[in-house]
């Protein structure tokens, strides 16, 4: 792994358009791929990546941008419970 482009640091928050803070991690990028075998890829720089690594080319994934938006549907759930 490229050491320069790939840091573990301390956390670092930001917020979406909507203040939902989403942490800036590997795990929260655009650039995410996560294959077969459960292994982390970012597509952008070609490495593999753990879920708290974070590099330059970050960028904030669709869902979490949308994250916070109106318009959602909430759902009562109920419970059966079967004797």
């Amino acid at each position: 792994m490229n050491q320069k482009n790939v840091k573990q640091t301390r956390t670092v928050w930001v917020k979406n358009d909507y203040h939902i803070k989403v942490r800036k991690s590997c795990a929260s990028c655009q650039f995410k791929q996560v294959d077969e075998d459960g292994v982390r890829i970012c597509t952008k720089m070609q490495l593999i990546m753990g879920q708290r690594d974070k590099c330059k080319q970050w960028q904030m994934s669709d869902n979490l941008k949308n994250a916070g938006k109106s318009g959602g549907v909430v759902k009562l759930l109920t419970e059966v419970v079967i004797k």
